[in-house]
């Protein structure tokens, strides 16, 4: 199981898949910082990489173009049989997009912005991102989160967040514990996520732990992407597969002392290092509603500095679709497609989220304005002003809404 476009890492999709890359790269393992655990698998063959992924993409593909056939021999589809298709679509799709992150990963090409980070609170965000499809799968997350707070990039490390999600969600069965703490000496986050990956009815009983061995069913390419995610970040990574259950643990040696009021002073440099590398809005999601192709270039180019994940919809029926698996934290639509049906959609959409962001690309704007729209102000872009004027509209506009008490929808 792969999942819906929302996840999609930010800073990784934006380049075109090279494999003579990945297979010039060797996928090594730096060595993990001092005092961390060692990751549990050897490093992958990049050409046998290569063959994983084309075989999941074809057995996904395969599944997809079976469906087609019977749905083309019975001449109907329902609900159902459409929404089984597009999640096969999708999950090749999101297939391909983790190859080009293993590529990028592979060939050292993702620099790393260290900044101070809650790891609580990305934890949380990226399981309020995939809300609709555990409530649309009916999977259960049980969550234990303690206060912790890390030294790392902040849009590798949603990345390695949304990968531990689509790894744990394609492969259980029952219910995915997430737990993270601190251990004691030295002082070192851990994620921990256990799941059962086989039905109690097929685990053998028999088996002693001393027999137990890797899956190699768990092994597919969301593993690939989560361990050499983590390895890039110079995690430490534990897996053990036993008894139906696998348990993973991530361990993050960066791990800063909890903040005390008063006694908050910054060490020399320290401020001006996080100023030059902090990026508040890195990670947060967009929607880009535009049916022109140059439109969503120009958006597309616009959002990158700024370190957001972007997804693509190019009428309002695919921007209903998509929401209703997950909402973004910004949907930024050209004003063209705002037919009658927006409205309502909106509104809807606002009930869910409160602070949900919308920015208008308007042909008769000028830069970034604000109009007064009823009782709430709307953000608009001139169409032939995107590239200067968007960042500092959605800036604007999330940190205005981020605030208590400014949204009355």
């Amino acid at each position: 199981m792969t999942p819906p476009p929302q996840t999609r890492p930010p800073g990784l999709e934006s380049r075109p898949m090279d494999l003579s890359d990945l297979a010039r790269a060797p996928l090594s393992r730096p060595e993990p910082p001092a005092g961390s655990a060692p990751a549990a698998s050897a490093p992958v063959d990049a050409l046998a990489l290569v063959a994983q992924l084309g075989s999941e993409v074809a057995g996904v593909l395969t599944q997809a173009l079976e469906r087609v056939n019977t749905l083309a021999a019975s001449g109907r589809i329902d609900r159902d049989g459409l929404r089984a298709l597009r999640d096969e679509i999708e999950r090749a799709r999101r297939m391909g997009i983790m190859g080009q992150q293993l590529s990028r990963l592979a060939a050292g090409r993702v620099p790393l912005a260290r900044e101070r980070l809650s790891l609580t609170e990305l934890l949380r965000e990226a399981l309020r991102l995939r809300a609709r499809e555990i409530e649309a799968r009916g999977l259960e997350v049980r969550q234990v989160l303690a206060p912790a707070e890390i030294t790392s990039d902040a849009t590798l490390m949603f990345s390695l967040l949304q990968a531990l999600l689509d790894w744990s969600f394609e492969h259980t069965v029952s219910r995915v514990d997430l737990t993270l703490d601190i251990r004691n000496w030295p002082a070192h986050a851990r994620i921990a996520c256990r799941f059962r990956h086989r039905p109690a009815d097929e685990v053998d009983v028999d088996a002693s732990p001393r027999q137990a061995a890797p899956e190699e069913s768990l092994e597919t390419m969301s593993w690939q992407l989560l361990q050499h995610t983590a390895r890039a970040l110079g995690l430490g990574v534990e897996r053990r597969d036993a008894a139906g259950f696998t348990t993973l643990t991530l361990e993050f040696a960066d791990t800063l002392v909890p903040r005390v009021v008063g006694l908050d002073a910054a060490a020399p440099g320290e401020t001006a290092g996080h100023a030059a590398h902090s990026n508040p809005l890195s990670g947060r999601h967009v929607l880009v509603l535009a049916a022109r192709r140059e439109t969503r270039a120009l958006v597309r180019d616009a959002l990158r500095p700024m370190g957001m994940m972007a997804d693509y919809a190019g009428s309002l029926d695919e921007a209903a679709e998509f929401c209703r698996a997950t909402l973004p934290h910004a949907i930024v639509y050209d004003a063209a497609l705002a037919d009658a049906r927006f409205e309502p959609l909106r509104q809807a959409w606002l009930r869910a989220l409160p602070t949900l962001v919308f920015v208008e690309l308007a042909a008769d704007a000028r830069g970034f304005e604000m109009l007064n729209a009823g009782a709430h102000p709307l953000a608009r872009v001139g169409r032939d002003d995107i590239a200067g004027s968007l960042p500092a509209a959605l800036s604007h506009e999330l940190t205005r809404l981020a605030a208590p008490g400014t949204r009355g929808d």
